[in-house]
């Protein structure tokens, strides 16, 4: 099937008004890129940022009148002219196969192997985690889970109960769960990502137990592993402080390299001591143990 894009760049007020008016001319997808190179780290908890200048793309089966698309857009949103309007022609290919193709097994440490369902994996005798890419985060291609990932492959959490805090895609439990810990809960607060983790936790055949952050109530834990950002794992040091054990092991991520100095004294506070730090691009990680 042939398909066009239209799109234009906007300013940040105008980028979810104009995505609302590319939904309503039926436009089979909508999204959002940087348009001025604006990398946005750490969002506000519960927000959806938009870059000062965004790119808005509607996607279209190529048989539609543009131009027809275009006057609508205008009526629309006047504020943006016709003009500024650009229509492209994409390569008619299976674009469906083409996006699978991105997605190869990966291996983490040296034993830990991520698997697209439609792949094989490339050694079945390894600790293969069946996961495709879908809504919620995680599916190993960020720094931060590649950092998770691989910590999980080198301190396997055998016989240990295990928390995972931010779950995403429950990618770091199923991890957990494969490398034989004893038990396995995950918490998050977006309902979409407690959705995604029982899914794949049922295409594992593992029994993990996932809720909301305002149902989630297990006992203390041996590891409590959370990948989220910096601004939340400093408000939330309190919380795994009670969710941590005596001797515990707290693993950090999400966090940038730069911020880890901040993070490191703020859990000495706790109790919390946080030796171990590594690093891929500007994405950190930590891991410590909790002293009482």
């Amino acid at each position: 099937m042939a398909w066009i894009q239209i799109n234009t760049i906007v300013s940040e007020s105008l980028a979810e008004p104009l995505s609302d008016a590319f939904m309503e001319v039926n436009a089979a997808s909508v999204t959002f890129q940087d348009a001025k190179d604006q990398p946005i780290f750490e969002p506000e908890l519960g927000t959806t940022p938009i870059w000062k200048l965004a790119k808005v793309v509607g996607l279209f089966d190529a048989e539609v009148d543009s131009q027809s698309i275009i006057q609508q857009l205008t009526q629309y949103i006047p504020d943006i002219p016709a003009h500024a309007y650009k229509v492209e022609q994409l390569e008619d290919k299976d674009w469906i196969r083409a996006w699978m193709d991105q997605f190869k097994p990966m291996l983490f440490g040296d034993n830990l192997w991520i698997v697209p369902s439609w792949s094989q994996p490339p050694k079945p005798d390894a600790v293969n985690l069946m996961l495709d890419p879908g809504l919620a985060f995680g599916t190993g291609t960020h720094p931060t889970t590649s950092l998770c990932l691989t910590w999980l492959d080198r301190h396997p959490p055998k016989d240990l109960s295990v928390i995972d805090y931010g779950c995403g895609s429950g990618i770091l439990a199923l991890a957990a769960q494969k490398l034989q810990a004893a038990s396995v809960a995950g918490t998050d607060i977006d309902p979409q990502a407690i959705t995604a983790s029982q899914k794949n936790a049922e295409r594992n055949q593992e029994h993990i137990e996932f809720a909301l952050v305002e149902d989630f109530s297990p006992p203390p834990c041996d590891l409590l592993v959370a990948n989220i950002l910096a601004g939340p794992l400093k408000q939330l040091a309190t919380e795994f402080d009670r969710l941590l054990k005596p001797n515990g092991t707290l693993v950090l991520s999400g966090l940038l390299a730069k911020q880890a100095d901040e993070l490191i004294a703020h859990y000495q506070t706790f109790g919390i001591e946080l030796t171990t730090f590594e690093q891929q691009e500007e994405w950190g990680l930590l891991a410590g143990q909790k002293k009482c």
